[in-house]
């Protein structure tokens, strides 16, 4: 099975919390959080409704999304193998 490498930004609170839990089963934080992350991944409906409404629960979200889309209408982008 092939893997890909994802980085993913909490804010301070979810990372304390993710310190803590990490800290009280003795495991490191990122080994945490790939399987609490996977957990949800594999126990995610995919039905598209559900998908939608998970993203319109992300604060910011769909702000984030037209900024994005803006950005690469006005070609402020970077390549992929810039990257």
């Amino acid at each position: 099975m092939s893997s890909q490498r994802l980085n993913i930004t909490i804010d301070g609170e979810h990372a304390a919390k993710l310190a803590s839990l990490a800290a009280r089963v003795h495991v490191n934080e990122g080994t945490l959080a790939r399987s609490l992350l996977s957990t949800a991944i594999d126990d995610l409906d995919p039905d598209p409704a559900n998908v939608a409404s998970l993203l319109d629960g992300i604060d910011g979200a769909f702000e984030r999304a037209q900024l994005g889309a803006d950005q690469a209408a006005a070609g402020d982008t970077i390549a992929l193998d810039e990257l």
